[in-house]
């Protein structure tokens, strides 16, 4: 295959060509193409260049096309066809498509969003496949190169905050599923509840706290921080579900988001508090890479993970 002539050859002509081929004139092939008589001729004389052959020559009923012009047509009209269907978009019927998701969500994620669009992506597409895997300090990196699909994890609303938190790079797009804000998790019998629950009696406890990407600090110890106060941190686990679990023997207190504590405080029976210190809601967000904005599986799947989850209700 000769790649230097190849590289020379302007698909442009070769529609050019087809078209002239099928109407046998520069006026009605101008006017299909949406260019002017000119530039069509123009091109007539680029293709009698390339093809070393007259390609039309003029007779009483218009332009007739010389044998070398006839035997290219059904060679020009599957390469065409081949073109486009090389460019056109991989077609995706997710009643039989067995194709595999790959999806990073932080643990608090899980009881909020898969019920609510994991029975419509099996009834869609029975036989998908999803992978779900614990958001970690890399999933943007595995956004980027393709070894995960899309993404679900909290961001704070106010870009400053985010700075501080979780900030994604450039090439990721995201969009707001849902917000959600911050309480209190302790056993039923905590001494805290024989008393007032107010900032000061809540930074007098000791404190569990999960590790979300290898980072130790939550927003809520940033604002803290401002205003020269910490939590004391007793212990750090690496999952939302053994944190609440230690609560149930221990006087530590979880501070989490708001509907995974009403969840699993309903299965561990511990008590739900407010969390005492202002703290904005954050959003829980759906990423993905712009590498995957037309495909149509991911498209799909974007859907109805949207359609499902968008505004839900958290209280």
């Amino acid at each position: 295959m000769s790649f230097e002539k190849l590289a020379r050859l302007d698909l442009n002509l070769l529609v050019c060509l087809h078209v002239l081929l099928e109407e046998g004139s520069v006026t009605l092939a101008a006017k299909r193409l949406c260019l002017s008589q000119s530039a069509v001729s123009k091109s007539l004389n680029r293709l009698r260049e390339q093809f070393d052959d007259p390609l039309f020559v003029r007779s009483a009923h218009g332009m007739r096309p010389t044998p070398r012009a006839m035997a290219l047509m059904p060679q020009l009209e599957q390469l065409l066809r081949d073109i486009e269907h090389l460019t056109a978009p991989a077609a995706f019927v997710p009643q039989t498509s067995d194709r595999h998701f790959r999806m990073a969500l932080v643990e608090s994620a899980y009881p909020l969003f898969l019920p609510q669009f994991l029975g419509d992506i099996f009834a869609e597409g029975p036989n998908i496949i999803l992978d779900t895997q614990a958001w970690e300090s890399n999933t943007f990196e595995k956004l980027i190169s393709g070894e995960v699909d899309f993404g679900i994890t909290g961001k704070d609303l106010n870009p400053k905050d985010a700075m501080l938190t979780l900030m994604p790079p450039k090439g990721i797009v995201f969009t707001e599923l849902c917000r959600d804000t911050q309480c209190c998790l302790v056993r039923k019998d905590h001494p805290a509840l024989a008393q007032p629950w107010d900032e000061t009696c809540y930074l007098q406890q000791r404190h569990i706290q999960v590790r979300c990407g290898n980072d130790d600090r939550w927003l809520l110890d940033y604002k803290l921080a401002e205003r020269g106060l910490q939590r004391d941190i007793a212990m750090y686990v690496p999952d939302f579900n053994s944190a609440a679990s230690l609560c149930t023997h221990t006087d530590l207190v979880f501070t989490a988001p708001s509907h995974f504590a009403g969840y699993i405080a309903a299965q561990l029976e511990l008590a739900v508090l407010p969390l005492p210190s202002a703290l904005p809601p954050m959003a829980y967000t759906l990423f993905w890479h712009q590498h995957q904005e037309k495909d149509p599986g991911h498209s799909w799947l974007r859907q109805i993970i949207t359609s499902r989850c968008r505004d839900l209700s958290v209280s």
